[in-house]
């Protein structure tokens, strides 16, 4: 992809624009600093001139003063531009990044699927912080460079307009150079992001399957993979690196026919009696600024290609839009609601159907045991109810609404999922509860806690609320982390409840705080149960058992369990995590 220049300037003004008084201030200082950078050596050159025509000391010292006084004033307009820069690009960063994180999150489920988080972090992260260089040095370096530029051109024409020719032939020479060679390295920078990105995802998953890697003697294969990976980023770094050590070499010759000409056409001018020697001094000074801008531009135009490589996986990843998309805002006016599904198949990135032509209707209010061995489709069938993925065929509707038809915040509202892997973060208990949402007040999430019994366990935690939990959830056992989600479940009081196995891992000391939880939970509420625990299922009012993704049997709970011609009726009788596993 060869982006063109108005991609990188769209970015840049939409997340500039809502800084627009800083950036405006930001370019009156910078202007105002190439200003005396331009004027600053007129001085010097009057002070040369007077000098050697035998001037007045007096008007020496103020030349002198005058000159000093200007590169003090131009120091101190820079520290400020230079902070106002860092500050404007870090806050739109910043802004870039929670945007690109959040669009990531929007990403359907498939996408998660095929990116590991190693490698999102560095594209949100990584590709972010070298963003932060487009929105200060480009403003800073590039634009502002190439004010100078214009601006000593100008000066030099002011002086001389053979001499300002001469010149601007020469950056126009110099400039189309840069024009030629600014994208060659863009292709094998972003190789080498995208193979650092990929060499993230790969240690997030070794470091996540250090256990198994372990015991499974594959600690040589880690190693070596992690070497390959290594030497794919080396060998794209070292292609970028030769590509750039081919634009700083072109503008090194450059730079010296520049000086060539500065002082060929100062000393055949001076010769010739066109201008003096302060003048010719001038000359020389411009081309060593002159210098500054093209090779500051040069710098630029070599960080323009990790930002390019950055823009374009940006602008690559922007263009994925999520197909689980927000619905037109229907209403569920219906509290417990009925889930029902119609003809329903659905398969996992086009390969074999995980549920074909699936067909029940759950009334509100009643209590849905599901079965099945490991494969038939129970937690599709939940994620399909959650919505992460739409099916491929067939309707699911929810209190009489489509799901399609649901805004995604109101059904998330609405269906609550509690699983046997139990996510925790590296936060408050308060936080862990409450999925940072302030808004709860602690006065709620302790009625929950004494609601569930769990009062004692709070009071026994070193700083109550405020005690702070590890990634993972150390510290708390499996069946206290467990205890958390279903206090999470509770303080969002949804309408639909799903049981995913979520008894699976409790420890026999939180069983007694597990069936309280879940006989309040299920009060009030439409349920699907999905369990091997025949303990768990007696609290069905419906049984309904997959077979690879189809419907094997469904009907009122009593009624199969008293007719022994019933798959679950012989489920009872040999039990179900025998026959289940």
């Amino acid at each position: 992809m060869n982006l063109p220049l108005k991609a990188y300037w769209d970015l840049l003004a939409r997340h500039i624009y809502p800084q627009k008084g800083r950036f405006a201030l930001l370019t009156s200082l910078l202007l105002g600093s190439i200003g005396l950078r331009i004027v600053n050596p007129q001085v010097m050159r009057a002070f040369i001139d007077s000098a050697l025509a035998g001037g007045a000391l007096q008007a020496l010292l103020v030349n002198g003063l005058a000159f000093l006084g200007i590169a003090l004033v131009q120091q101190a307009v820079m520290i400020v531009v230079t902070y106002l820069g860092e500050n404007v690009a870090w806050t739109a960063t910043n802004a870039l990044r929670a945007e690109l994180a959040r669009h990531a999150l929007s990403l359907d489920m498939s996408f998660h699927n095929e990116h590991a988080p190693g490698e999102l972090i560095e594209r949100i992260d990584g590709d972010m912080t070298e963003m932060a260089a487009f929105f200060s040095q480009f403003v800073l370096n590039l634009i502002g460079n190439g004010l100078l530029l214009v601006g000593i051109l100008a000066a030099l024409f002011i002086e001389d307009w053979r001499a300002g020719l001469g010149f601007s032939l020469y950056a126009v020479v110099v400039i189309l150079v840069l024009n030629r060679v600014k994208d060659i390295a863009v292709p094998d920078q972003k190789a080498r992001r995208q193979a650092e990105a990929e060499l993230f995802g790969f240690v997030e998953e070794q470091l996540a399957g250090t256990e198994d890697i372990r015991a499974n003697g594959a600690v040589d294969f880690s190693i070596r993979e992690l070497f390959h990976r290594q030497a794919n980023i080396f060998h794209h770094s070292r292609r970028a690196h030769f590509k750039r050590w081919i634009i700083e070499n072109a503008m090194g010759l450059s730079m010296a026919i520049g000086m060539i000409l500065a002082v060929l056409s100062g000393a055949w001018l001076f010769v010739g009696g066109a201008i003096t020697i302060g003048t010719v001094y001038l000359f020389v000074h411009y081309i060593n600024l002159l210098e500054e801008p093209i090779w500051a531009m040069t710098r630029e135009i070599e960080t323009f290609q990790t930002i390019g490589a950055c823009v374009e996986r940006l602008t690559e990843m922007r263009r994925l839009q999520p197909e689980v998309r927000d619905g037109r805002g229907a209403i569920l006016a219906v509290r417990p609601p009925g889930l029902v599904f119609e003809r329903v198949s659905f398969s996992y990135n086009s390969g074999d159907p995980v549920l074909s032509d699936l067909t029940f209707d759950l009334a509100p209010g009643r209590v849905l045991g599901l079965l099945g061995r490991t494969g038939s489709g129970k937690t599709t069938l939940a994620r399909l109810v959650f919505r992460l993925y739409d099916p491929a065929d067939g309707r699911i509707a929810l209190g009489g609404a489509d799901l399609r038809d649901l805004q995604l915040e109101a059904l998330r509202r609405s269906v609550a999922i509690v699983t046997q892997d139990v996510q925790l973060f590296q936060a408050s208990l308060r936080d862990n509860l409450t999925f940072f949402d302030r808004s709860i007040p602690d006065e709620r999430i302790l009625a929950v806690l004494e609601e569930l019994g769990l009062g004692d366990w709070l009071r026994s935690l070193p700083d109550g609320l405020d005690s702070y939990l590890e990634t993972g959830g150390k510290g708390l056992s499996a069946g206290e982390a467990q205890l958390v989600a279903f206090t999470r479940v509770f303080l969002r009081d949804p309408g639909l409840v799903i049981l995913d196995e979520a008894s699976s891992r409790l420890d026999p000391a939180t069983e007694q705080h597990l069936e309280r939880a879940v006989e309040k939970l299920l009060q009030g509420r439409t349920a699907i149960i999905i369990a091997h625990r025949l303990g768990t299922v007696q609290r069905a009012d419906e049984i309904m058992i997959l077979e690879g993704g189809r419907l094997g049997e469904y009907g009122e709970r009593l009624q199969l369990a008293a007719d022994p011609a019933s798959y679950f009726h012989h489920l009872l009788q040999t039990g179900l995590e025998e026959v289940l596993a």
